[in-house]
């Protein structure tokens, strides 16, 4: 069975996990060399749907399985009539077992076989078997040379199973990885394809799990799971004599003096996401603005921390962060909503003062730090936090035990007790201010229509990268504020207000 993007499978593996899978396969009755030809063929499938006309392959081998597998894909198209050579940047006396069979079966095919170097030149297209998924660390020479000669050839790329050079459990990239256009990979989906720098080495992915066992594949526990539309949290429908008091009083709280278009998309966010009752506090300043852009809103222009605790005390579900800022007034108001035991979500500078300490963080939190964020949350650099945001997210957890939504290519999902989720939605034109402030308001608003934290955070991540994905197709230029109606409209398929 093969499958293409949205049809991907849901859960995710790690490497060792996959290679547990694989071991048992071949226990129970499947030889190796015939799950290795299974991958090759779905290999050469792969790539003559891509490049049907290319009639030129050149393959990068290695001297481990995944070498045996480019071995074997070099079989199929010579068989084909392509064009075809491999350039063995692992000594090929150095292969074992199945892929040495699968070496042997090139020469007697007539594989062209040729030591590489920096002088070979790539014919059609390039098929990286260097590492797949062994590789952690430190590369050996000659890979990080060859992995750059062949990201600067030009050519279009296909990886097997992964691209050498990057981690399959984290996504991280220690010094140099294969950028591919398209990467075929069998038995299970490794995390490291979908965080990190993976997304982009890996291009587009295409799944094969080689005929394998589905009683052995379910028995495999996932390490994370992939948000999908069909597995998605919802709200119920709503009946006929619904009354707003039914759907959460959420308060938005932040907006310091020149700060104040972060909470106004954040309220903005929590209104059109189906709050019943929304209210906003902040500067006396944006209160205008407020009125002006959102009567629906009951927006309150608050000095000091002693004008939040009516506000508080009426409202079912706290958001706070947005344009807080750091200085006294800021403090202040987090700290009379850091008393307070109701659902809160805690976005930006609520997240910079937590991690300067002297905050509790109310029980059933959600916290949405952005890869800056926490790392000072977690006392690391961000490029830490960057190099495997699974084990990140993880620590966030037991560090803060709430609900943690890790944002960023990738977005992360994790909570006590419950499965780590990852969205592979998205597009590159939402890079740019307040998509995380629209974020905020609408895990508020699914919150206050009854969904628990993790539910909440699950379904808003998924409808935030979605509705970007979806405008993104329009290009660079894309606001904070445009994500918002495609968000309401996105929540209605998934949700309907009426059964």
């Amino acid at each position: 069975m093969t499958a293409f993007h949205d049809d991907l499978p849901t859960s995710l593996h790690s490497a060792a996990q996959v290679r547990d899978l694989d071991a048992r396969l071949i226990a129970a009755g499947t030889p190796g060399f015939d799950l290795m030809q299974r991958a090759a063929r779905a290999t050469w499938n792969a790539l003559r749907r891509r490049w049907p006309d290319a009639g030129a392959l050149t393959v990068l081998a290695g001297h481990g399985n995944n070498a045996g597998d480019g071995y074997l894909v070099a079989v199929l198209a010579t068989r084909a009539g392509w064009q075809v050579r491999v350039l063995a940047v692992g000594e090929p006396t150095r292969l074992e077992g199945d892929a040495r069979r699968a070496h042997a079966e090139a020469l007697a095919a007539g594989v062209e076989v040729l030591s590489w170097s920096t002088q070979s030149a790539v014919e059609g297209v390039a098929v990286d078997a260097l590492l797949g998924t062994g590789f952690h660390g430190t590369l050996r020479a000659p890979y990080a040379e060859a992995i750059r000669w062949l990201n600067a050839s030009g050519a279009p790329i296909l990886a097997v199973d992964l691209p050498s050079g990057l981690e399959a459990d984290s996504g991280r990239v220690p010094e140099v990885a294969v950028r591919a256009e398209l990467t075929v990979t069998f038995i299970g989906l490794k995390l490291g394809l979908f965080s990190g720098e993976g997304a982009d080495m890996a291009g587009d992915l295409v799944f094969d799990d080689l005929q394998a066992d589905a009683a052995l594949r379910e028995a495999t526990p996932a390490v994370a799971r992939r948000l999908a539309r069909e597995y998605l949290p919802t709200l119920a429908p709503r009946a006929r004599t619904a009354h707003k008091g039914q759907f959460g009083h959420v308060l938005v709280v932040g907006g310091d003096l020149g700060l104040g278009g972060s909470v106004l998309l954040s309220t903005e966010s929590a209104l059109r996401a189906g709050a019943g009752l929304v209210s906003l506090a902040t500067r006396g300043e944006h209160v205008p603005a407020a009125l002006a852009r959102m009567p629906e809103v009951m927006a309150r222009g608050v000095r000091s921390a002693n004008q939040l605790h009516t506000l508080v005390d009426k409202a079912d579900v706290l958001v706070v962060g947005p344009g807080l800022g750091q200085d006294a007034w800021g403090r202040s108001l987090l700290s009379i909503a850091s008393g307070r035991e109701v659902p809160q979500v805690w976005d930006a500078d609520a997240l910079n003062l937590l991690a300067s300490g002297g905050y509790r963080l109310p029980p059933d939190a959600v916290i949405t730090p952005h890869p800056g964020e926490a790392g000072r949350l977690l006392g690391r650099s961000t490029a830490d936090v960057q190099a495997d945001r699974p084990a990140a997210a993880r620590a966030l957890v037991e560090r803060f035990g709430c609900c943690v939504i890790l944002k960023g290519a990738g977005s992360l999902v994790a909570a006590p007790g419950q499965p780590l989720s990852l969205c592979d939605r998205g597009h590159p034109a939402m890079a740019g201010a307040g998509f995380g402030d629209v974020l905020a308001g609408l895990v508020g608003a699914l919150r206050g229509q009854g969904l628990s934290a993790y539910d909440a955070a699950c379904l808003a991540v998924w409808l935030h990268a979605s509705a970007g994905e979806r405008l993104g197709q329009g290009g660079r230029g894309m606001t904070a504020s445009d994500l918002i109606p495609a968000i309401r409209q996105l929540l209605e398929e998934v949700s309907p207000c009426r059964p």
